[in-house]
């Protein structure tokens, strides 16, 4: 409990991202619908179109809904211009919006659509203008019913707020996710309560305003009110307090490895005097495009991964004619500085526990080819779409029974407990050793190389002082030193946080 309690302490910060977040959703959502609501109630035609195109967004996953406004913001870039924000805030406050249209607008429908028609008649008899009408005899009467429409999308939007994680907002799911990542159910638990605890105070306080408007106990609402507003004021003196507006932004795509080095590339820049922040969980492909345009300063990334997805090659050169390569490829393209190498390479690879591989003469990966069409392959969330897996399956024909998706710490326990036979690995994964697994040799070299190395914003880059701050970075870190890192946040027990593990790491290597 006490390992809870701290964990719930330190997400202050993430608190306040999170209430704000959720506020401007619900507010935004808010102003759409009852504009909305009010039109509806004079035409069943609209009232048939905007209900069905907020039921539609609701059948959409939110995780999906706040991946989407990612592309969509970078193709309206041609119309509002490179300042438009493709990551964080902006896509997370639209999305979630969307989701929180659908009770509201509901709600406002359905309470106008049962307004007493001798009411409404009355107030026409009396010489009431539409808005006289609205304002006075309408909008109190539906006002009850609106709060709770409300307060369900207050509730569904402090939940999906969470996934904003994804697209680089900082929200109460980066413990989560961080935890899921490292099966640190510390971590896990402080960010659902924290949310829960969240979503149960802003009903409360929701659902005060809304007995004060049934009531017609105008001090009790305004209670509510007062109290909505000056969480929301908190959460900004936190959120905006001490932040400086020259901050750092690095990015992270999600598993451990990534976490540690953005908070050891974070160090490196603190002990240079610069102000960070971090952007956790992003995709591979969503990661990349953002320190293209700048949505983050700092990325590190892998060849192998650039090479494939990004230069979509096919043809798998030595390491240094690659790295050659996507240096002139990004200088000429996305105006990206490639920094230069860290030292190690985590290159995907298919692994098996090493007594089954010994036990069925599982050498190499054509071997599976062979011998494995009844098996079970796992693999990180994206690695089955992924052009090296194609090009590794279709090199060797391989056929399974099954493909399974878990995240990156999942796919070892599914080795475990025989829920895959064999999994896309990393090379650099501390877990390869502990679990005495073994990876199946690639004769075909169809698995590109995995370098990893620094990727910095045209404008970072063009940075003379930030550069020299991350220098020492480059060809420092080799793969057993990597290991270990991602080993100490990753094993069972005895687990460092990322910030300690990059510590650790910065120790070993000499900064």
């Amino acid at each position: 409990m006490n390992e809870i309690g701290a964990a719930l302490l330190g997400l202050g910060d993430k608190l306040a991202a999170h209430v704000l977040l959720s506020a401007a959703a619900i507010a935004l959502g808010i102003a759409v619908a009852l504009p909305l609501a009010i039109w509806a109630s004079r035409s069943p035609a609209v009232a048939r179109a905007t209900l069905g195109f907020a039921s539609l967004v609701q059948t959409i996953p939110a995780l999906a809904l706040l991946a989407l406004f990612f592309p969509i913001l970078l193709s309206l870039r041609a119309v509002f211009g490179e300042g438009l924000p493709t990551l964080g805030f902006l896509p997370a406050l639209l999305a979630l919006s969307l989701y929180a249209l659908l009770p509201i607008l509901r709600n406002a429908v359905t309470a106008q659509a049962n307004l007493d028609p001798g009411i409404l008649e009355a107030a026409d008899g009396v010489g009431m203008s539409f808005w006289q009408r609205l304002r006075l005899v309408e909008a109190p009467l539906a006002a009850p019913y609106v709060m709770a429409g409300i307060r369900t999308a207050a509730v569904w939007t402090i939940g999906a707020a969470t996934l904003s994680t994804t697209i680089g907002q900082p929200s109460l799911g980066d413990p989560i996710f961080a935890g899921l990542q490292t099966q640190n159910w510390v971590l896990v638990l402080a960010g659902c309560i924290a949310s829960a605890g969240l979503a149960l105070v802003a009903d409360a306080l929701l659902g005060t305003i809304e007995k004060g408007l049934a009531t017609r106990r105008r001090r009790l609402s305004l209670a509510g009110l007062v109290a909505v507003l000056l969480g929301i004021v908190a959460a900004l003196a936190v959120q905006f307090g001490n932040r400086a507006d020259d901050r750092i932004v690095i990015g992270a795509k999600g598993f451990s490895e990534q976490y540690i080095l953005a908070r050891l590339i974070g160090q490196q820049l603190e002990a240079a005097g610069y102000t960070v922040d971090y952007r956790n969980g992003l995709g591979s492909a969503v990661a990349h495009q953002a320190v293209a345009n700048g949505a983050i300063d700092v990325l590190v990334d892998y060849t192998g991964t650039i090479w494939t997805n990004q230069m979509e090659r096919r043809d798998t050169p030595d390491r240094d004619t690659m790295l050659a390569e996507i240096e002139e490829w990004e200088t000429r393209t996305t105006g990206t500085h490639v920094l230069g190498r860290l030292g190690f390479e985590n290159a995907y690879g298919l692994a098996m526990p090493r007594a089954r591989a010994e036990a069925g003469g599982f050498a190499a990966i054509g071997d599976l080819a062979a011998r494995g069409q009844g098996m079970t392959i796992g693999g990180d969330p994206e690695f089955f779409e992924r052009p090296e897996w194609i090009a590794v399956r279709d090199a060797y024909g391989l056929r399974f029974a099954a493909q399974r998706n878990f995240s990156p710490t999942f796919m070892y326990n599914a080795l475990q407990s025989g829920e895959a036979d064999v999994i896309g690995a990393y090379t650099s994964d501390g877990r390869i050793a502990a679990d005495d697994l073994v990876f199946l040799d690639d004769p075909e070299g169809a698995f590109p190389n995995y370098d990893a190395i620094i990727l910095l914003s045209p404008e970072t880059g063009a940075d003379p002082d930030i550069v020299a701050a991350l220098q020492p970075l480059v060809g420092a870190i080799d793969v057993e030193a990597m290991r270990a890192a991602n080993l100490s946040v990753d094993r069972d027990n005895d687990k460092l946080s990322f910030a300690e593990a990059a510590r650790q790491l910065a120790a070993r290597i000499g900064l």
